[in-house]
């Protein structure tokens, strides 16, 4: 432990190297953004990069959307709290990932769509694909834009000291900018930079602080000794084992297979097999938050107990008392990276769901050039609420990664019900669909309200039923939400008569292919997907046993 005369507790002023790093950073993501903006011409160009990314891109670009401040201070505030037990959304991502690969992305490319609400319209009905979209928008400008803004005012308030109004200003202006002028391309390939950024300057840090911990072995002997095993009983308040590997994946499938920030990068890939290794590549990657976000965290418990008595401060402690200058550029410009690639995502995928689910359905006849110019005003006014939230976003609570968490426990179940279910069993309708969205609704707005409620009263409910729904994990939650969106939709489905539904969209083994192939209900004519070539197939098959004997090693050794 270091003497508290020797911490640094205010922020340090930038040093010209530092602002140098920082000044080539934007840049260069300036400059590739502009050059994509040149280039735009179609929507298909705009929202889907011309459908002709590679692998490498599009999970560095995964990755990179995923990945963002409020991992920076949520990840490693939690680990500083309680040790590396909240690396299992993490881990567990990787699993998820594969199995966009291998199950989501055939009925997503064959099926030719442009968005998730899309493919739900022509797999159920109408309102199930408007049910998605309004939700998604939503949930995008309450918790990615808002926390996002939150956790990057954090880091950059606390290490050089810029004040919260100017950081979240420039960053939502800056990131804005070249996301509007070049849609996905600019995104996907600004990505790629700031990925390489971003593990760059995290790993760089949490070298530095093993070496002044004096390594991994004597870190574990300075921090309580439950900080290093993972498996935490099902009692757990915050990560029962129960709850990370039967209602984490439920939150997993949502957000890496059904949500359009995520998905949206790989349907800009160039064929089935390039879709699938640049998810089997953004799970390798996913293997990094837990050793670059997480284990800082504990290191500035061991190193600053007082300082990180608040877990947001875990973080930006670090950057303040062991970089020397020109590394706190580096770190400050993956801060940057984070912060402006997750947004970038965010602000695109908002803009192409306002495009094609709400305004091409209202101007069926709207040219090319109409729907990129309106895409680019839908960009514009996602950045405009971003800027909105701004002065709120002061009032989100720490412990930042689970407040994210169980927000999205509230949204995910029904669904992923709807998305699981609906691709392996063709009988369920429209009906069980929308009536599953609803009910899951309801369900997760009555906790939300009722757990707020509760923490702003001090625990003033105290009849068992409620106490028993605002007391129950968030994981575990979720679990009981999956499982009663899953019945409903199964019931409402059986008592009401089965209907068509598009190409591609629906598993079924006796078709040959395995996909269900019936009559298309509107929509574009389908286009002819490339499959993998046999090479591709086996190196996507080898990688795929490699990264989930990676994954299983690592919950093995860390127990």
């Amino acid at each position: 432990m270091l003497y508290a005369s020797l911490v640094e507790t205010g922020h340090r002023a930038l040093a010209t190297p530092d602002i140098i790093i920082i000044g080539f950073y934007f840049a260069l993501v300036f400059g590739i953004g502009m050059y994509f903006a040149r280039r735009e011409r179609t929507s298909e160009d705009y929202f889907l990069a011309g459908r002709n990314v590679g692998w490498f891109f599009i999970g560095a670009s995964l990755f990179v959307s995923n990945i963002s401040t409020e991992h920076f201070i949520g990840l490693s505030g939690t680990g500083a709290s309680s040790g590396l037990a909240v690396g299992h959304f993490e881990w567990l991502a990787c699993l998820i990932l594969l199995i966009l690969g291998w199950v989501f992305v055939p009925f997503y490319l064959r099926s030719n769509v442009f968005t998730m609400p899309e493919f739900l319209e022509r797999r159920f009905n109408r309102q199930s694909a408007v049910y998605l979209a309004g939700i998604s928008i939503i949930a995008y400008i309450f918790t990615k834009i808002s926390v996002q803004l939150y956790a990057a005012s954090v880091v950059l308030e606390r290490v050089a000291g810029w004040k919260l109004w100017e950081t979240a200003v420039v960053l939502v202006m800056a990131t804005g900018i070249y996301t509007v002028a070049g849609g996905l391309a600019a995104v996907i390939y600004t990505d790629t930079v700031q990925t390489l950024i971003l593990i760059t300057g995290a790993v760089a840090l949490t070298v530095i602080g093993l070496i002044r911990v004096g390594g991994l072995a004597h870190l574990r002997t300075m921090v309580p000794p439950d900080y290093f095993h993972m498996i935490k009983p099902a009692s757990d308040a915050s990560f029962p084992w129960t709850g990370i590997f039967f209602g984490a994946p439920i939150l997993g499938i949502w957000y890496w297979c059904t949500d359009q920030v995520i998905v949206q990068r790989v349907l800009s890939a160039r064929d089935e097999g390039h879709a699938k290794a640049g998810t089997i590549f953004a799970g390798f990657l996913k293997i990094l938050p837990v050793f670059m976000l997480v284990l800082p965290g504990i290191i500035a418990f061991a190193l600053f107990p007082e300082q990180v008595k608040k877990p947001d401060f875990a973080y930006p402690t670090l950057v303040l008392n062991l970089l020397p200058v020109g590394l706190v550029g580096l770190v400050m410009a993956a801060l940057l990276a984070a912060v402006m690639g997750a947004m970038s995502s965010v602000f695109n995928s908002a803009s192409t769901l306002a495009t094609l689910d709400f305004y091409k359905k209202i101007r069926p006849q709207a040219s090319e050039s109409q729907l990129v110019y309106f895409g680019r005003v839908a960009t514009g006014v996602m950045v405009l609420l971003g800027l909105l939230w701004v002065p709120f976003i002061h009032y989100i609570s720490s412990q930042l990664y689970i407040y994210l968490q169980s927000v999205q426990a509230y949204i995910s179940p029904p669904i992923s019900a709807c998305f699981i279910l609906g691709i392996l069993w063709p009988r369920l309708n429209g009906s069980g669909a929308i009536t599953s969205l609803l009910t899951g609704f309801v369900m997760g707005a009555t906790r939300f309200i009722l757990e707020l409620a509760d923490r702003a009263g001090g625990g003033h409910f105290t009849s068992p039923a409620a106490r028993w729904l605002i007391d129950m994990n968030f994981l575990h939650y979720a679990i009981f939400m999956f499982v009663v969106c899953s019945v409903v939709l199964v019931a409402v489905s059986l008592m009401t008569p089965s209907t068509s539904f598009s190409a591609f969209c629906c598993w079924a083994p006796s078709s040959g292919c395995g996909f269900i192939s019936v009559n298309t209900v509107g929509g574009p004519p389908m286009r002819k997907p490339a499959y993998e070539t046999p090479a591709e197939h086996a190196i996507n098959i080898v990688f795929s046993l490699l990264l989930l004997g990676t994954v299983v090693g690592l919950w093995i050794y860390f127990r």
